[in-house]
């Protein structure tokens, strides 16, 4: 089991039907999640590793998270996630997405903001 917190409150709101999906993600040792958006929303929490989060929602554009702690991905802003540790990272995931949307959208094109 994994377990992480929030200082504030999570709102999810994604216009259904959705579908909700859970997944585990491992990157290894210099790997990336590749440039993507959401359509939906994502909470998760990491595992194992460190995950440093390029994204324009964080003040300098970057972010880590360290095991136990969790992450609310909004959806619309183009971002990438990186393993940028020694030791593979493990991240828990469940998507909360429009019914028939891609889980992460890899076509910048179709992202509300652009990279």
């Amino acid at each position: 089991m994994a377990q992480g917190a929030q200082t504030g409150p999570v709102d999810v709101a994604v216009p259904g039907p959705v579908q909700v999906n859970f997944r585990e993600l491992v990157i290894p040792p210099g790997g990336a999640t590749g440039k993507h958006c959401h359509h939906g929303q994502v909470v998760g929490v990491v595992k194992a590793g460190t995950l440093t989060h390029y994204a324009p929602v964080y003040p300098g554009g970057v972010h880590v998270y360290r095991t136990g702690d969790s992450i609310v991905e909004g959806k619309g802003y183009v971002h990438e996630g990186r393993n940028e540790g020694s030791t593979p990272l493990v991240l828990w995931a469940t998507y909360v997405t429009p019914k028939g949307q891609p889980l992460a959208e890899t076509d910048l094109a179709r992202c509300a903001v652009q990279p």
